[in-house]
């Protein structure tokens, strides 16, 4: 489910509770809506809101791991390409096939998950591997002439390695991390809320809004918690610009 759904799923729960909690004031009777029972009430609901606040920074704190995570990765996958490419530049012109890939490489990744254009992104981009794996290959067939070259040979695979791990982990692990039943009683909890707030609200267009208002603000913070999970997809992706930067110094 992406996150778009979520904030819907979301308001819609919210805010139903809100406006059921408002109609549930109009239909009880008198003493269920007493001083008392409004404390009691109250308390119950501060110690819900309590709990929701607590799981709410639990997910913030675990989405914000997730992104800089990510984009921790990214940045080190560049510089294993430049250095790559650097080492593949020493090595000589018997490396151009190797360093060609390389580059091709970069420019799928860059063109999947991060179009000019209109197109949605994509996060699996099978048509890359065999690029870095030919690149690999390309690497291991050298037949180094002495000690200097062979340590460029050991030290490109070396890297090449290195980034294909950074690789993987960033792209093959870009699922979300939060668990679907905290984001359940997290709805659940805030659900209740809006109920109690609508149970001793006044029924007018005002409090109608502030309320519809209210949910919405929730639905939409919700749905930027999730995308932040998610650095690779949806609005908040994670700067392509270290990717690019390693692709306009390839070559060199």
């Amino acid at each position: 489910m992406n996150p778009l759904e979520v904030g819907c799923i979301a308001f819609v729960s919210v805010s139903s509770g809100a406006l059921l909690g408002m109609a549930l004031g109009a239909v009880l009777p008198e003493h269920h809506l007493s001083a008392e029972s409004k404390d009691v009430v109250k308390l119950g609901m501060g110690l819900i809101a309590t709990m929701a606040a607590l799981v709410l920074g639990l997910l913030i704190a675990s989405a914000k791991t997730s992104f800089d995570t990510r984009n921790s990765e990214l940045q080190h996958v560049a510089a294993d390409i430049l250095v790559l490419d650097r080492v593949l530049a020493h090595y000589g012109p018997e490396t151009k096939d190797a360093r060609d890939l390389l580059r091709r490489a970069v420019e799928v990744r860059l063109d999947a998950t991060w179009p000019s254009d209109s197109r949605p992104s994509r996060v699996d981009v099978p048509e890359g591997t065999p690029l870095v794996e030919g690149m690999q290959d390309k690497i291991r067939a050298l037949s180094p002439p002495d000690d200097a070259h062979r340590w460029l040979q050991s030290r490109a695979l070396a890297v090449s390695a290195d980034a294909a791990q950074t690789r993987w982990l960033i792209f093959g692990s870009s699922g979300s991390s939060i668990p679907a039943a905290f984001l359940v009683v997290l709805i659940f909890w805030i659900t209740m809320i809006f109920g109690s707030f609508g149970l001793f609200a006044p029924r007018n267009a005002t409090v109608v809004g502030v309320l519809l208002v209210c949910a919405l603000s929730i639905a939409g913070s919700l749905v930027r918690i999730l995308e932040m999970d998610r650095p690779l997809e949806g609005s908040m992706k994670i700067s392509s610009a270290p990717l690019r930067y390693a692709l306009a110094h390839l070559g060199e």
